[in-house]
């Protein structure tokens, strides 16, 4: 899979993994920013603006937009997290170009007045939406604990008063800021025709303005930044209990990063795991599990439990006491090799993925400018030993004081 990069004048990269044995084209653009990057006047405004975006040109009404993509036949789709700003479009190889021009059209939005009123409606609903459905808030309330003031504690969607708030100049001028050259990437991957992909770039995107970056907010010290404490939400309408915990792990430039994924698929993977077999399999737990997650200058282990309101208690306990078991006794070769395993298939597999690679090869190369291909990653995982699980659990203890939610009917007592 041949890995392709240009750069225009005005500083925005091209880049592409193409594949012959491809049968569709993944196109996007990564922009290099998300709710981290945001302050306290400006929260929530990445991920309305990502929804701004499909609401059209000043050449394209929104309903347009759609339209075209339907007669192609794309799948289309965008998402906001606390780095990142991602829009995407799949489509079989003969429409890349249509494809990309669109998309690329789309970076450029209107921001209409009467487009900002109606989505702050939408985006209104969206938030009140996300805390009367399980987990009910838990996961970003757990998530603003642990991280304290930094603003990689704030929820993506941003607050009632922030989105309410927040006039259309705020965002245009955001936008100006956030989406120039030096802060996105247009990436494709599968069966690519990377020199059109590349005159597509110019021919749209070469007169965007070059902006200079900005800085990314206060980077975190990921263990100063681990605020231990317990917090309650109470929805007594809820089936079940819902907890969530966070303790401080390796951050995206951390080595360490790997086996701690590994050490995740051992102690919480949805099947198989210690906590699958403790808790899910008995069918004490609707959920229980242990994902690692990684940031720019920050990582978390984190843990979630659903379960009976009148079960948490013991079953909390129960998962610290696996977490101690494992750090005081380490894991055996045979669940080593077993993680080892799915981690290995998991690549290999969504590696035969044109919209999965699209992902992988933009996201690192927004934010590390690398590249890595499906055998590089499969090296990567073949190359984590036991060792280094251990070194992981001596040196990011699952069993630390965590940062902790439960939201339930339960919760009050």
């Amino acid at each position: 899979m041949p890995f392709l990069h240009e750069r225009l004048p005005n500083g925005l990269d091209v880049i592409a993994e193409t594949s012959e044995s491809a049968v569709s084209t993944s196109v996007g653009f990564f922009v290099m920013t998300g709710s981290r990057d945001e302050s306290d006047a400006l929260w929530g405004t990445s991920h309305f603006l990502e929804h701004m975006i499909f609401k059209g040109t000043p050449e394209i009404p929104g309903d347009a937009i759609n339209r075209r993509f339907d007669d192609m036949g794309a799948s289309v789709n965008a998402f906001t997290s606390e780095e990142d700003t991602v829009y995407y479009a799949s489509v079989l190889p003969e429409q890349q170009h249509e494809a990309v021009d669109l998309v690329a059209r789309m970076m450029r939005p209107a921001l209409r007045d009467e487009d900002f009123e109606t989505e702050k409606l939408v985006i209104l609903e969206e938030i009140r939406m996300y805390d009367d459905q399980p987990p009910f808030g838990a996961d970003e309330l757990c998530r603003a604990a642990f991280f304290g003031g930094h603003p990689l504690g704030r929820s993506v969607l941003g607050t009632v008063d922030s989105i309410r708030g927040l006039p259309v100049a705020a965002m245009r001028d955001y936008h100006r800021r956030r989406y120039a050259p030096g802060t996105m990437v247009l990436a494709a991957s599968g069966a690519v025709d990377f020199p059109a992909l590349v005159e597509s770039a110019k021919r749209l995107c070469g007169d965007w303005e070059p902006v200079t970056a900005p800085e990314r907010l206060v980077s975190v010290s990921p263990r100063a930044a681990a605020r231990p404490g317990r917090e309650r939400i109470v929805r007594p309408a809820a089936a079940l209990d819902y907890a969530v915990w966070m303790v401080a792990g390796p951050d995206e430039h951390d080595p360490d990063r790997h086996a701690a994924r590994l050490l995740s698929v051992v102690l919480g993977d949805s099947s198989g795991s210690r906590l699958y077999w403790g808790l899910v399999d008995s069918g004490e737990a609707e959920q229980a599990a242990c994902i690692h997650q990684d940031f720019l200058d920050a990582g978390l282990f984190i843990t979630q439990l659903s379960c009976d309101a009148a079960d948490v208690e013991e079953l909390t306990e129960r998962i610290a006491g696996i977490y101690a078991t494992a750090a005081s006794g380490g894991i055996s070769p045979a669940e080593f090799e077993r993680a080892q395993n799915k981690l290995a298939s998991r690549v290999v597999l969504g590696g035969e993925k044109p919209r999965r690679r699209l992902f992988e090869v933009g996201l690192d190369w927004s934010h590390c400018r690398t590249y890595r291909s499906v055998g590089d990653n499969l090296r990567i995982v073949e190359q984590i030993t036991l060792d280094d699980v251990h070194r992981v659990l001596e040196t990011w203890p699952l069993d630390a004081p965590a940062a902790a939610v439960v939201a339930g009917p339960g919760s009050g007592g």
